[in-house]
C-alpha cells in the first residue's frame, strides 16, 4: 500500500492543529475522494481555529453535493476562506449542509462588510417585496428571509475569521450584525403585511403606521451573532378617515406577531433568534403595540427607573421609519431627566446586584455576560454615568458602549486610563462571546469548561496561545473590569449629582448669586469668583472641575464655613496645578470629593495646614492612609532625616515639616471619625514624642563636645503629655533633668543649659506653635529650668510641696538618657506613691483646689463654660484621681500610671470609688477633652471656653459628629453632663 503524502501524515495533521488525528485522516480521506482532489490540495488554507470540526462539516456537505463545495476549494482565497468559516461555525456548517448552494457566498471577496442598505435591500429583494408588501406571505416567503439572513449572516463571518486583528474589528462586525437584524425583521414585515391581505383590505393595511424600536444591543448597533432581538412596537394610523386610531392599533397587532412569527416561529428552516417584546410598557402584560400618545403617558405616570435605563440605546429598526423618529425624539428628554427621580442611582446599582444574585453558582466563574466582571459591569457602569451626567451634559446622549466611553473621556467624567482600559476589556469580552456563540450559532455566554473548548476559543479569538492562556486573560479582563466598575459604579458622587435640584444645574451669574446665599455663602459674590477661577478655560483640569463643582458647592454649603472651604479648595487645587491624580481621585473615590469638603469647610486648622501639605489630599482615598502611623515609625523616619541633612537647621525644618503632616493627618482622621478621641490622644503624644527625641539628638551633637559626651540628659513628660492625653492646641509640659556623670559640675550645667535653650529655638514653629513648658519644675518659673539628678532628689527631699508631688503623678520619660530616665522616675516614685497618707498634704491640695476654681478663671469667664477649670470639668476629674493615687498608688499597683482614665478604671477596680461616679467622670473628661480639641480644629486657635456664639457652637457640634443645627443639644449635653460630674466630684473630693 502506498505511504499518504507527507503533507497529511499524522504529524502534518497534528502541526495543522487537528485533535483526533485517526478520524481527520479518514473524513480527509473520503472528502478528497468525494471532490477528486488529492488530500494535500484539500489541506491548503487550512488554518481553522477547529480544524476537527471544519472538515467534518465541509463533509457533510459534500457528501449531500459535492460540486458547491468543490467549486469552492478551488486553492486560493476561498478556500482559505471555507477553512475558517467552516471551522469557527459548525452552526453556519448546518446552514450550508441544507443549502449547499449558498456556499456561493465564501467564493466572493470579504475585505468590506455588507453596509445597512446593502442588507436591507438584499433581504427585500429575497421576498420580491414592493412598497412594503412581499411578493407573497406564505411560509416559503419566511423561509427565503431566514435562508437570505444566513447567507448574509456568512459573509459577516467570513469578514470577522478572516481579519488579522479581529478584536479591531468587533464593533464594526456588531453594527453589521445589527443591521442585518433590523433588514431581517423588515423583511418579515414585507411578509406579516402580504400575510394579512387574506383578511384585511390592502389600503388598510397600507394606512396603519408600524415602527419596530429597537432596544438593548440591537438599537446600540452593538449585536451579538445569536442573541435576542429586544423591540417595542409602536402603531397609529397614517389617515384617521382611512382607518381609525384602534383599528390601526389592532392591525399593527397583527402585524407585530406575524413579524415576530416569521422570525422565531418553527418553519422548514430553523428560527433566527426570538424577538423579544417584554421591555414594552408594563412588560408581558402590557399590550404589545401601543400608539405614541399611550406609551408617553405610561412613561410619564407609571415607568420605573429601570425601563429608562433600557431606553437608552433605542432606535428606529424596521417599519416606519418617520413614526420610529417620533417616538425617539419624544422619549429623549424622559431618558435624560430620569437620572432625577429619587433614589435612581441607587435603584440601578440594587438591580446589577439581584442580576449577579441570580447567576446559578456553577456558572458564575464561566459567565462572560452577568458575572462579577463581566459585560455588564461595563454595560452598567457606562450607561450609569451617561444617565447621570446626561442630565446636562448632551455630549452624552450616544448609544453604544465604546461610542459613549468616548464621550464620557471626552466629557472628564472618567480617565482616560480607565476609559481605555474598559475599552480594550470590552472588545476581548465581546470577542470571547462571539467566538463562543458563532460555534453552534447558539445563544451562550458561558466560557469553555473543557480543555479542548479552551483550546478552541484561544485559536478563534487570537488572544493567547493554548486554553491556559485563554483562561488566563479571561481571569486578568475580569479583575481588571471588577476593580473599576467597582470604584465608578459606587462612586458618591453619582448619587450626589443626581439628587442636585433642577434648578442647581445650570445657573445665570444672578441666579447663582441668589443660590449661593440661600445655602449658606456669607459672600456669595467672592464664592462666584472661585467658582468662576476654577472652573473657566478649555483645560481638562477645567472640565473635571466643571463637574464636581455643582456637587461640591452643595457639600460646602453643609458645612459651619462654606466661604472659607471653598477659597481653601481653590487653593489646594491651584497649589496642585495640573497634578494628574488629584481631580481623577476626586471624581472617582469613594467618597474623598465629599469628604474634603467636610474637612474644609469645618477647620481652619485643617485647611491651612493642606494649603502648606496639599498632597495630603491623596490620604482621603484609603481610610488607612489617616491612621496614626505609630512612634516608632516616626522616630524611625526622624532619624532617617537627621542622616539626610548636614546641618541642625535643616534635619529640624524637615522634622518640623514631618510634625506638621502627621498633626494634619491626626486631625482629618479625628473629623472624619476614623479615630477615637482615645487614638487621638495616643497620636499626638506620638508626634511630640518624636519631635522632642529628634531635636534632643541634633541639639546635643551640635552643642555637647566629644570631651563632654559622658553628659546624660533627659526630658520628662508632665501633665496631660506625662499621661498621653494630648489634644489639640495643647502644651507639652515638661522637666529637664541631666546628670554630670563625670563632667565638671559648672560645665554641666552650663552645657545642660545650652541644650534647653537649643531645644526650645529648634522645636519653635511659628505655623504650628510647640511650647515646650517647664512650669512644672521645682521652685516653679522662679526655680533653674534644668537641675541635675542629685538637685532633683535633694530638692524633693527637703522642700517638696504636696501640688509637686501631685504633678509628679503625671512624670514620663520621653527623650534622652535611658538610663537617666530610669533614675528620675525610681525618684518621682518615692515621692508621688508615699508609702503613707499625709493628711496636712491632703488638707493643702483640697484647699489649693478651691483656690484654683476661684483665682485661675480668665475674668468675666462664665465658669459652667470654662472646659479645664469649670465644674464638672478636667481639672475636676484630674484632681480627684490625683487625690486618690497620692492616698493609695502604694498600695495598688494599678493606680500607678500616668493616665487618668487608667488610673480612674484601676480605682473603680480597688472599690475606691463608685462605678456610677467614674463614669460620671469618664463622661465629662472624654466630652471636655473632645470639646477642647474641636474648638482648635474649627478655628486654628487654642480655647478653653466653649463658645456662647450659636454659629460657633453649631460648627464644633458637627464636628464631634451631632446633627445640623445642634447648638442648643450640645450645650444642655455638656452642661448636663458637667453637673452631674462636679456633684460625684464633691461627693468624693471633699466628702
Amino acid at each position: 500500500m502506498a505511504r499518504p503524502d507527507d503533507s497529511v501524515s499524522l504529524s502534518a495533521l497534528a502541526r495543522l492543529g487537528f485533535d483526533d488525528l485517526g478520524e481527520a485522516a479518514a473524513c480527509l480521506t473520503e472528502l478528497a475522494d468525494l471532490l477528486g482532489r488529492e488530500r494535500s490540495a484539500v489541506l491548503t488554507g487550512a488554518d481553522a481555529a477547529d480544524p476537527d470540526a471544519a472538515v467534518r462539516g465541509m463533509l457533510r456537505v459534500a457528501r449531500r453535493d459535492p460540486a458547491p463545495l468543490a467549486a469552492l476549494l478551488d486553492g486560493g482565497e476561498a478556500q482559505r476562506r471555507a477553512w475558517r468559516v467552516f471551522g469557527a461555525s459548525e452552526g453556519l456548517a448546518d446552514f450550508f449542509l441544507r443549502h449547499p448552494e449558498q456556499l456561493s457566498v465564501l467564493a466572493e471577496p470579504s475585505d468590506t462588510l455588507p453596509t445597512a442598505d446593502d442588507l436591507r435591500a438584499r433581504l427585500l429583494d429575497a421576498v420580491d417585496a414592493v412598497d412594503g408588501f412581499a411578493g407573497a406571505g406564505d411560509d416559503a416567503a419566511l423561509v427565503a428571509v431566514r435562508v437570505a439572513y444566513r447567507r448574509n449572516l456568512a459573509a459577516i463571518v467570513a469578514f470577522d475569521v478572516m481579519h488579522d486583528a479581529p478584536v479591531e474589528v468587533l464593533a464594526d462586525v456588531a453594527a453589521a450584525l445589527a443591521d442585518a437584524a433590523g433588514a431581517a425583521l423588515e423583511a418579515s414585515l414585507a411578509v406579516a403585511r402580504s400575510r394579512l391581505r387574506d383578511s384585511i383590505p390592502e389600503r388598510e393595511i397600507a394606512a396603519v403606521r408600524f415602527a419596530i424600536i429597537g432596544m438593548g444591543k440591537a438599537g446600540a448597533r452593538e449585536l451579538n451573532y445569536v442573541s435576542d432581538v429586544d423591540v417595542i412596537f409602536v402603531g397609529g394610523t397614517a389617515d384617521e378617515e382611512m382607518v381609525s386610531e384602534a383599528r390601526a392599533i389592532d392591525i399593527a397587532t397583527r402585524l407585530a406577531r406575524e413579524t415576530m412569527r416569521g422570525l422565531d416561529g418553527i418553519e422548514v428552516e430553523p428560527p433566527l433568534w426570538e424577538v423579544d417584546a417584554a421591555l414594552r410598557p408594563e412588560g408581558k402584560q402590557g399590550a404589545l403595540v401601543r400608539s405614541l400618545a399611550s406609551h408617553l403617558a405610561y412613561y410619564d405616570r407609571w415607568a420605573k427607573s429601570w425601563e429608562f435605563q433600557a431606553l437608552l440605546k433605542a432606535r428606529p429598526l424596521a417599519g416606519d421609519a418617520e413614526l420610529g423618529a417620533e417616538y425617539i425624539a419624544a422619549v429623549q428628554p424622559k431618558i435624560w431627566s430620569s437620572a432625577a427621580r429619587e433614589n435612581f442611582v441607587d435603584s440601578v446599582q440594587r438591580m446589577r446586584e439581584r442580576v449577579k444574585e441570580h447567576i446559578d453558582p456553577e456558572d458564575a466563574p464561566y459567565q462572560l455576560k452577568l458575572g462579577e466582571g463581566g459585560l455588564r459591569d461595563i454595560e452598567f457602569t457606562v450607561q450609569l454615568l451617561q444617565l447621570v451626567h446626561g442630565l446636562t451634559d448632551a455630549s452624552l446622549r450616544t448609544r453604544g458602549t465604546l461610542e459613549s466611553l468616548d464621550a464620557l473621556v471626552e466629557g472628564g467624567y472618567i480617565g482616560r486610563t480607565e476609559a481605555s482600559t474598559f475599552a480594550d476589556d470590552y472588545r476581548v469580552l465581546r470577542l470571547m462571546e462571539h467566538r463562543l456563540q458563532l460555534r453552534e450559532l447558539s445563544r451562550t455566554h458561558l466560557m469553555p469548561r473543557t480543555p479542548g473548548g479552551l483550546r478552541v476559543l484561544a485559536r478563534s479569538t487570537g488572544l493567547a496561545e493554548s486554553g491556559d492562556g485563554i483562561w488566563a486573560r479571561w481571569e486578568s479582563v475580569r479583575r481588571e473590569v471588577r476593580e473599576i466598575h467597582t470604584r465608578l459604579f459606587y462612586r458618591p458622587l453619582l448619587s450626589a449629582v443626581a439628587a442636585l435640584p433642577e434648578g442647581e444645574r445650570s445657573l445665570s451669574t444672578a441666579q447663582a448669586h441668589d443660590r449661593l446665599a440661600a445655602i449658606g455663602f456669607r459672600d456669595p459674590a467672592g464664592a462666584l469668583r472661585h467658582i468662576g477661577a476654577l472652573t473657566s478655560g478649555l483645560s481638562r483640569k477645567a472640565t473635571i472641575q466643571r463637574h464636581l463643582m455643582p456637587v461640591m458647592v452643595r457639600w460646602f454649603a453643609d458645612g459651619s464655613d462654606p466661604d472659607y472651604g471653598l477659597i481653601a479648595f481653590r487653593r489646594i487645587s491651584e497649589r496642585l496645578g495640573n497634578t494628574h491624580w488629584f481631580l481623577r481621585m476626586l471624581r472617582d473615590s469613594s467618597g474623598a470629593a465629599e469628604s474634603l469638603t467636610r474637612l474644609l469647610s469645618s477647620s481652619r486648622y485643617i485647611g491651612e495646614l493642606m494649603e502648606w501639605i496639599p498632597e495630603s489630599v491623596a490620604w482621603l482615598d484609603s481610610t488607612e492612609l489617616l491612621r496614626p502611623r505609630g512612634g516608632a515609625a516616626l522616630y524611625e523616619e526622624a532619624r532617617a532625616i537627621q542622616t539626610r541633612h548636614d546641618t541642625i537647621g535643616d534635619a529640624l525644618r524637615a522634622v518640623r515639616a514631618l510634625r506638621r503632616r502627621e498633626l494634619l493627618r491626626t486631625a482629618m482622621g479625628g473629623v472624619l471619625d476614623v479615630l477615637t478621641i482615645e487614638d487621638v490622644a495616643t497620636a499626638l503624644t506620638d508626634i511630640t514624642e518624636a519631635t522632642i527625641q529628634a531635636a534632643l539628638r541634633a541639639v546635643q551633637r551640635e552643642v555637647v563636645p566629644p570631651e563632654d559626651d559622658a553628659l546624660d540628659f533627659a526630658v520628662i513628660a508632665m501633665g496631660r503629655f506625662g499621661g498621653a492625653e494630648l489634644g489639640f492646641g495643647s502644651d507639652a509640659d515638661i522637666l529637664y533633668v541631666y546628670d554630670a556623670n563625670g563632667v565638671d559640675p559648672g560645665r554641666a550645667q552650663a552645657l545642660a543649659t545650652k541644650i534647653v535653650a537649643g531645644l526650645r529655638e529648634h522645636v519653635t514653629d511659628h505655623r504650628l506653635p510647640l511650647d515646650l513648658d517647664a512650669g512644672l519644675r521645682p521652685e516653679g518659673r522662679n526655680g533653674p529650668v534644668v537641675r541635675s539628678i542629685e538637685a532633683y532628689a535633694e530638692y524633693y527631699r527637703r522642700w517638696s510641696l504636696s501640688w509637686e508631688a501631685q504633678a509628679l503623678l503625671r512624670a514620663r520619660g520621653v527623650a534622652g538618657s535611658a538610663k537617666l530616665i530610669a533614675r528620675f522616675t525610681e525618684l518621682a516614685d518615692t515621692i508621688r506613691y508615699p508609702s503613707a497618707v499625709d493628711l496636712q498634704g491632703t488638707r493643702e491640695i483640697k484647699r489649693i483646689k478651691a483656690r484654683v476654681e476661684g483665682e485661675r478663671l480668665p475674668q468675666g469667664a462664665d465658669p459652667r463654660r470654662h472646659l479645664k477649670l469649670g465644674p464638672g470639668t478636667l481639672s475636676d476629674v484630674e484632681w480627684l484621681v490625683q487625690l486618690i493615687q497620692l492616698q493609695h498608688a502604694h498600695a495598688v499597683p494599678g493606680l500607678r500610671t500616668t493616665s487618668t482614665l487608667g488610673a480612674l478604671a484601676a480605682a473603680v477596680e480597688a472599690g475606691l470609688i463608685p462605678e456610677e461616679a467614674a463614669e460620671r467622670l469618664r463622661e465629662a473628661w472624654l466630652l471636655a477633652s473632645r470639646l477642647r480639641s474641636a474648638i482648635t480644629i474649627l478655628t486654628g486657635r487654642t480655647s478653653d471656653v466653649l463658645p456662647a456664639d450659636r454659629r460657633e457652637l453649631d460648627a464644633i457640634a458637627r464636628i464631634l459628629g451631632y446633627p445640623d443645627r445642634s447648638a442648643t443639644e450640645l450645650e444642655e449635653e455638656y452642661l448636663g453632663v458637667t453637673r452631674r460630674a462636679r456633684k460625684a466630684f464633691e461627693q468624693e473630693f471633699y466628702g
